[in-house]
């Protein structure tokens, strides 16, 4: 079944505004607020696609706002999650997508996707991997009375946060009433470092 689109942000572009498009390599995906869509974004970084598993949400609505196609592959509208994974490859390739970033998507990601993108799925974590992996690393490390935690972007594999690291930064647990808007500042700082930077290579 073909996605649901929410617009395609490149029609009307002139020839410089075309060229620029076909430059874009990154395809980006979401569940929810899209801050770190937003930190992509506002980083200039060439995101040709932004793709959701959930229809409905302000990610979207950050993605049209800045010209970006996006498609919703709602998990329901498929047969199972490998067709789902699958139609999403197939539409982030014909976009020209050559990166893949995770930006708060909350699904684990099939073999057969993992495959059409070796080695350029990313992630971001809001743990000091290969410590508290999982859906609850802040309260996790709460629960583990840790001094530090922080913020791990790594490649995505099969496993659960378990892909090789490309990089760390600490973010101390005390004031653990700012904790979490802390962590979100460093995910939206070196998110977009890291992807700025694979981009380059």
């Amino acid at each position: 079944m073909p996605p649901a689109a929410r617009g395609d942000g490149e029609a009307g572009l002139g020839p410089a505004g075309a060229a620029a498009a076909e430059r874009r390599a990154i395809g980006v995906l979401v569940s929810g607020e899209g801050t770190n869509l937003q930190a992509l974004i506002d980083r200039g970084l060439p995101i040709a696609a932004v793709a959701s598993n959930r229809s409905g949400v302000r990610a979207l609505e950050l993605a049209a706002a800045a010209g970006i196609p996006a498609a919703v592959f709602e998990l329901e509208q498929y047969p199972d999650r490998g067709a789902r994974d699958e139609a999403m490859a197939d539409w982030l390739d014909q976009h020209g997508v050559r990166l893949v970033v995770l930006a708060g998507y909350m699904h684990l990601l099939t073999p057969s996707f993992l495959e059409r993108f070796p080695e350029r799925i990313v992630n971001v974590h809001p743990s000091l991997l290969p410590r508290f992996p999982g859906a609850r690393p802040i309260e996790d490390a709460l629960a583990a009375g840790v001094e530090t935690t922080g913020v791990t972007v790594h490649l995505v594999d099969k496993g659960v946060d378990s892909g090789p690291i490309l990089q760390q930064r600490p973010v101390p647990v005390e004031p653990r009433e700012t904790l979490l808007e802390r962590i979100h500042a460093v995910e939206h700082e070196l998110l977009p470092e890291v992807v700025q930077a694979l981009c380059a290579r």
